[in-house]
């Protein structure tokens, strides 16, 4: 149960995220919380994956705005 709860206080979006707005979500099944690896969008009360626009068929407890990917210099 401290994973999951960790895990969703990472994705601290409240409510739906603004029309439009490429977003990280967090989704949980039977076997447990994880990210899904691309993109998704929240249009019409449904989730969609931002790229392909077909739903996302998951169980979407959380979401984020993406955050910044940075390459480490050696």
């Amino acid at each position: 149960m401290a994973t999951r709860d960790r895990r969703l206080a990472e994705f601290d979006g409240a409510g739906e995220p603004p029309p439009g707005l490429a977003v990280e979500v967090l989704c949980e099944d039977h076997s447990g919380t994880y990210q899904l690896p691309f993109a998704c969008r929240y249009i019409e009360g449904r989730w969609q994956n931002h790229a392909a626009g077909v739903a996302v068929e998951a169980t979407v407890i959380g979401w984020r705005v993406p955050r910044m990917k940075h390459s480490g210099v050696a």
